[in-house]
């Protein structure tokens, strides 16, 4: 919970930030660039970690913890520090390939946010590895508070004040006339307040560097690699390629990626719950690791993971009425493509269950596999993307990421159970994946006959009090062994 909860709530500040986009710009065009850029930096976040994270929580196991912590932050440290200047100094080149030659300064507003979020990776690490929440919470936290108070500042509050207060001394800041650009800015200043927050971590820091122990890891973290890159172009390539295979006008083209990228932020909401897990799982999974019954534990950890991620499901997909409402305060243009909000949001589940599944390879060291499926769903991304955005535009992108995710839980599950069984309840999870779908078209076809929304809230709310009753009774003898909800079932 200590570890979840402050992930959610950091995620959360950051997805209310994007989520405020519809009401500061009318035109979802205007978004476009800014959608490049992040996702750009995801791409270039695996390049600048290199697996360190991990690395790190699967050594500190069995080697000196402090000599390892060493040895890596100095290793990132440097690296940082090329991949950096190397970035800067070809920003032209980038900014014109990807479209944002009006916009080069959002390169070099990159290449800082890359570099003290790539430094604060291994003391966020250390933090969790020693069971320091508190202050990983609050760090956390507190750096996207910064950054959100900066956006909402500039962007939100500080145009109207200067509007109705035409004589305000804050009317030099129009003379930074950078509009949307406050995103990357303030995510520059929230990530270089991050960073200095961490200064005792990086205080603790001897600037020693074991090669060996370095050619033993990156042995190791090296297929890591793979995997994140084939995971993010599995996550964002359709963001980043959308405007140069979509067959419109330029203009149109932005317009459509703005919608897109508003839609998925919307599915979003079920990568926030997969993230949390993961920052909790993953020390989890690797301290259990040599526990007896440890894949009975992993098995119930799925089961949980998997109803949670139904809930969420159903809370997005039965209230995307509500939701579709509140994004259409300013113009109606941002309700569009919010039909691909469920199949974007299934996806997110299957990606969330593959996290779970990974951990076969990652407790027996092989970890290349887990880099030819990602490679495997990346090829199918690329494929389906350049395939059906030209015919189905956004639609065609959320088919690519449905199928993507699903192919890649798939074959995970199928190597998984050769190399490291783990007693998963399947039937029951398919199941429960069938039914939450079902309940959400029932919804739907529903709703087609009689639309208000309030009845559309409602039967919503209805038909998912009607889930969580299901579950309670299947799940009576499980859900019993739970203080906090064992008198409730």
């Amino acid at each position: 919970m200590w570890y979840g909860v402050p992930t959610i709530v950091a995620r959360f500040l950051g997805y209310l930030m994007n989520m405020a986009l519809p009401f500061l710009f009318e035109k979802p065009s205007v978004t476009a660039d800014i959608t490049q850029v992040y996702a750009m930096i995801p791409f270039l976040n695996v390049l600048f970690t290199y697996g360190m994270e991990t690395a790190y929580f699967r050594f500190s196991q069995d080697k000196d913890k402090h000599h390892l912590y060493n040895t890596l932050s100095v290793s990132l440290f440097i690296s940082s520090l090329a991949f950096t200047a190397l970035l800067f100094f070809s920003r032209g080149t980038i900014a014109a390939a990807a479209g944002l030659e009006a916009h080069p300064e959002y390169i070099t507003w990159m290449c800082g946010i890359l570099l003290f979020d790539t430094l604060a990776t291994l003391p966020f690490a250390k933090l969790r590895q020693e069971n320091r929440p508190r202050r990983y919470a609050f760090v956390r936290i507190s750096g996207i508070l910064i950054n959100l108070l900066i956006v909402l500042f500039f962007v939100g509050v500080l145009p109207a004040y200067i509007s109705n207060h035409p004589d305000s001394p804050l009317r030099l800041f129009q003379r930074f006339d950078i509009g949307i650009g406050w995103y990357l800015v303030g995510n520059l200043l929230g990530s270089i307040a991050t960073f200095a927050m961490l200064a005792p971590e990086w205080k603790e820091l001897n600037w020693e560097f074991d090669s060996k122990l370095f050619r033993e890891v990156m042995h190791y973290s090296y297929p890591l690699v793979i995997v994140g890159f084939g995971g993010m172009v599995n996550d964002v390539l359709s963001r980043l390629i959308y405007q140069h295979v979509v067959d419109l006008p330029a203009e149109q083209a932005k317009h459509e990626l703005g919608i897109f990228a508003n839609v998925y932020r919307l599915a979003v909401m079920m990568s926030i719950l997969i993230q949390a897990f993961r920052m909790a799982a993953e020390p989890y999974f690797f301290n259990q690791s040599k526990q007896e019954g440890a894949q009975k534990s992993y098995a119930r950890v799925m089961k949980f993971f998997v109803l949670a991620c139904c809930f969420m499901f159903l809370f997005i997909g039965l209230y995307l009425d509500v939701l579709e409402w509140i994004i259409t305060v300013k113009s109606d243009a941002w309700a569009e493509g919010m039909y691909i909000v469920p199949i974007l949001a299934m996806g997110n589940i299957f990606l969330g269950i593959y996290y779970n599944l990974s951990i076969w390879y990652k407790l027996t060291g092989r970890n290349m596999y887990g880099a030819y499926i990602t490679i495997a769903g990346a090829v199918l991304t690329i494929v389906l993307n350049i395939l059906l955005i030209p015919r189905l535009h956004y639609l065609g992108a959320a088919l690519a990421t449905f199928a993507c995710y699903l192919l890649m839980m798939v074959i995970s599950y199928v190597m998984g159970q050769k190399y490291y069984p783990v007693p998963y309840a399947r039937k029951k999870l398919i199941s429960y994946l069938v039914l939450v779908s079902l309940v959400y078209a029932f919804h739907r076809l529903v709703l087609y006959f009689y639309s208000p929304l309030w009845f559309s809230v409602l039967t919503g709310t209805l038909l998912l009090a009607g889930f969580a009753m299901f579950v309670a009774k299947v799940e009576k003898k499980e859900l019993s062994k739970i203080p906090l909800l064992s008198k409730f079932v």
